[in-house]
């Protein structure tokens, strides 16, 4: 679950960003860190950590992210690592994380850190919750999800050495990436690490102030969660699946940018730099951040926006709904839905999706 609200202090460091990327060698003007700062707009505020989706059904549109894929695509997305689950599964030539917290950025840098680290997915999943890998590694490359985190859940957690000595080296490959951060940011990545090595695989999303709320996956359910032909499909299901996006990682096409979808620049600047790139968008994951732009023009400018990007044929907008009338499935607390993005710019030049509901009961 995501929103879009205030701007916050977030903007001073977003301005330091921009100062670096005007003081730079014409050599660093592609650079992954260069494309943050290009791309981002200042940051805003929202309730949540997100360090993991709330949404159980997100895999239920595997179908038609497979089907919307054109060789050569885009992806853009909200939030934390369901983003790498799509991903695996449209397998596009880059893929843009914008989300309103700067925190987001953070956390996908910490991500990125690991993909570095890890040379399979079972190192990534260890190293993630902290605790150490199994011996021959290679060895795991074919068992299934379910295998992995029966492993995690019964392995301990490393010791405060080898702790401290993954911390360094993943504070170490954050340096790397030459993304102008603050101590107070390497201590927030810290944090965010610390969150899921303390809860484990039955770290929940959480909402500050609130409690989780009972029907929230854990991030075990997350990751051995199927798709409607009952296939597991998360980006740690399979090792071909975690390779694609360690690939795009590798090769900085994972660009984590601070940005509202309303907002007056973020969206606009990926929609030239794809543009420039001649990369057609084939989905957009928008979480449920629609219902929150509903009021005060905020839809019209969301809509505005998504006109601007270079659109396949196919483009899909995913979104998830946990309310306005949508069926929710036994043992879900969520729907996932998609929509042509095509039909949701003609219907709303044409008065259509005014309202909330009305953009839900559009969607399949």
């Amino acid at each position: 679950m995501h929103g879009v609200t205030r701007v916050a202090s977030g903007a001073a460091l977003f301005c330091a960003a921009a100062l670096w990327l005007l003081a730079s060698p014409a050599a660093q003007a592609d650079s992954f860190a260069a494309r943050i700062a290009a791309l981002s707009e200042p940051a805003g505020y929202f309730d949540t950590d997100n360090l993991i989706s709330n949404e159980r059904s997100y895999l239920h549109v595997a179908g038609a992210l497979e089907a919307a894929a054109v060789p050569g695509g885009a992806y853009i997305g909200v939030g934390p690592d369901q983003n790498f689950s799509y991903i695996a599964i449209a397998r596009p030539s880059l893929a843009v994380i914008i989300d309103i917290r700067r925190d987001n950025l953070l956390l996908h840098l910490l991500f990125k850190a690991l993909f570095e680290i890890a040379g399979t997915r079972v190192e990534y999943l260890t190293l993630l919750s902290g605790r150490a890998p199994p011996g021959a590694v290679e060895n795991w490359r074919a068992r299934p999800i379910d295998a992995l985190v029966g492993y995690v859940d019964a392995a301990p957690r490393l010791t405060p050495a080898a702790r401290a000595a993954l911390d360094a080296r993943i504070a170490a490959a954050v340096r790397g990436f030459d993304v102008p951060l603050s101590d107070a940011d390497y201590g927030t990545i810290r944090r965010f690490h610390r969150r899921f090595i303390d809860d484990g695989l039955s770290l929940r999303f959480h909402s500050t102030g609130r409690p989780p709320q009972r029907d929230y996956p854990s991030y075990r359910d997350l990751l051995v969660e199927r798709d409607r032909a009952g296939v597991p499909r998360s980006f740690l299901a399979s090792e071909a699946a975690f390779q694609f996006v360690k690939r795009l990682q590798a090769r900085h096409l994972v660009i984590p940018i601070v940005g509202d979808l309303s907002g007056p620049t973020a969206v606009r600047a990926v929609g030239d730099f794809l543009r420039a790139r001649r990369t057609p968008l084939v989905a957009l994951y928008a979480s449920n951040v629609e219902f929150y732009l509903y009021g005060g023009g905020r839809f019209d400018r969301f809509v505005d926006n998504l006109g601007r990007l270079p659109l396949a044929d196919s483009a899909v907008i995913v979104r998830s709904a946990f309310r306005g009338g949508v069926r929710i499935e036994p043992g879900y607390n969520s729907a996932s839905l998609t929509q042509p993005m095509g039909a949701l710019l003609d219907g709303y030049a044409r008065g259509r999706f005014r309202r909330y509901t009305e953009l839900l009961a559009a969607s399949r």
